[in-house]
Order: structure tokens, then C-alpha cells, then sequence
């Protein structure tokens, strides 16, 4: 089924704002729970998604990518950015060991979101046809790719990415001070 650049940006605007709001509150929320305030103080624990959307890395340059790659004609694959929640590693009680759960708190938020996208498709495609089960369906399938495309590219280990962080945290004093650096 092909879509215009309009029917598209209706699929996958929710699923999109919903991944990267929870994805970085969620970073957040961990962080505040093992003692660093930072993001609390600044307003970034939160679900408004006002607060993590970066106006060039969430929203111009995915519709950039976008309009040009329905205006080629080819299928162009995303890239974009939030704002990254601030994390001061150092407030935290036991810093080596938190940031671990600091950095997953992410790519778990966008598990357990294509986990929900994917009950809402099964909702969708039990449901007998009416107005609503396309769309939801259409939407639940851009929810859960988009999260586990976001779960997996951010479990790289690759600093500054959450894969990255998780990677430092793990590997011994020494090892990761040389991967850190």
C-alpha cells in the first residue's frame, strides 16, 4: 500500500513522539532514583514531549529525509535525534554501577513500548473491520519498528549511545577508562 507524505506523518507521528518522550524520560526517571536530580531540576523527567523533541534533530531533519525521499521516489531511511536527557554520572550513589541502569532505562522504555504497540495491533486485527482497526494497525506496526529500530541502534557500544554507557559500566576500571576516552 503506498502512502502520501501526509497519510505517512499521520502513521508514525505518535508512534515517533511517544518513543523518544519515553525513551529519555525514562533515562530520567532512573536517574533521579539513584540519586542525581539533574534532569528532575530541569524539567526533563516528564511526558510532555515539548520538553525532549530538538527542533532540528526530531523534527527538520526527519521531514527533510522524508520529503526527499518520497519526492525521489525511493525509500529513505529516517534519522533523527532528541534532546538528550542531562545525566551527572557523578551524583549518582554508586556512579559505575547506576549508569548501567541509567543507560537501559532507555532502550527498556522502547521495549516495552513495541511490547504495547504490538498488543494494540493484536487488538486491532482481531477486531471486526470498521474506520479505526487500519489506521491502528498501520500505526501499531510504525510503533513497534520504530521503538525496536530505536532499541537497537541505541544498544550499540558505541559512546554516546546507551550501549555505550552500558559497555563502560561493565568492563573494568581500566578497560573502560580507555574505551571512554
Amino acid at each position: 500500500m503506498e502512502f502520501n507524505l501526509v497519510q505517512t506523518l499521520a502513521i508514525y507521528a505518535l508512534p515517533v513522539i511517544f518513543a523518544i518522550t519515553l525513551h529519555e524520560a525514562a533515562h530520567g526517571y532512573v536517574a533521579r532514583h539513584f540519586g542525581d536530580n539533574t534532569a528532575y531540576v530541569l524539567g526533563r523527567v516528564s511526558l510532555n514531549p515539548v520538553r525532549h523533541i530538538d527542533l532540528v534533530g526530531t523534527i527538520l531533519v526527519p521531514l527533510l529525509i522524508l520529503v526527499t525521499s518520497k519526492l525521489l521516489g525511493s525509500g529513505g531511511i529516517l534519522f533523527g535525534w532528541a534532546k538528550p536527557v542531562p545525566v551527572d554520572f557523578s551524583a549518582l550513589r554508586h556512579p559505575k554501577r547506576d549508569m548501567l541502569w541509567v543507560a537501559a532505562a532507555g532502550p527498556f522504555a522502547n521495549l516495552l513500548m513495541a511490547v504495547m504497540w504490538a498488543s494494540a495491533l493484536k487488538i486491532a486485527l482481531v477486531t471486526p473491520h470498521n474506520a479505526f482497526t487500519l489506521p491502528l494497525s498501520l500505526m501499531a506496526e510504525a510503533g513497534i519498528t520504530v521503538n525496536l529500530v530505536l532499541m537497537v541502534l541505541n544498544l550499540l557500544p558505541i559512546l554516546p549511545l546507551d550501549g555505550g554507557r552500558i559497555a563502560v559500566s561493565l568492563l573494568p576500571n581500566r578497560l573502560a577508562y580507555s574505551f571512554s576516552r
